[in-house]
């Protein structure tokens, strides 16, 4: 059954669906959706409420979708505003993975020149608690299972389990 996700007409959102079904008995099925933006901040919010339908239309609610939301709104963020400089001919590149087990994936890529996400000061330090910025790593990393950064930081990797003891058991045993 194909499925439209589209509300209204989203000139700067690309997107692609694809179905990669199990090659083996140990590989969970899923179901992925690439998309890409122009590097606008007013892209942002549009795109992540449909890219939350898509997630909500395939993942069973359990209470963590807001969670996954505000992580992919700040990496958003981050990669419009500090990777590609709010350029609109840059884009931002967002895989998503939706497993049938409930856990979500997100990789969110920007054209920019990186930065060492582990020099970024702390925000919960008595000394920075007053920046107006400087929360957005923070917060992926606690709201979400998994975070990592890649290609020299042009590249932020999320996961969310449905239920993370079950998945993480299966996966690794």
């Amino acid at each position: 059954m194909a499925r439209k996700f589209q509300n209204g007409d989203f000139s700067y959102v690309s997107h692609t669906i694809s179905l990669a079904c199990a090659a083996n008995h140990d590989s969970v099925p899923f179901i992925e959706l690439r998309q890409s933006l122009a590097s606008q901040v007013s892209a942002i919010s549009p795109f992540v409420d449909q890219l939350m339908r898509f997630i909500l239309t395939l993942r069973k609610s359990d209470g963590s979708e807001t969670e996954i939301e505000i992580a992919l709104r700040e990496a958003l963020a981050n990669a419009v505003i500090h990777g590609n400089g709010e350029n609109s001919y840059k884009r931002v590149y967002v895989e998503c993975r939706c497993y049938v087990d409930g856990e979500v994936s997100i990789s969110v890529r920007d054209e920019g020149r990186g930065f060492s996400w582990n020099t970024v000061p702390n925000p919960t330090n008595p000394e920075n608690r007053m920046f107006t910025h400087g929360r957005g790593i923070y917060l992926m990393k606690t709201l979400m299972d998994e975070v990592s950064f890649e290609d020299g930081g042009c590249v932020v990797r999320m996961r969310k389990d449905s239920n993370a003891g079950a998945t993480a058991q299966r996966r690794s045993g």
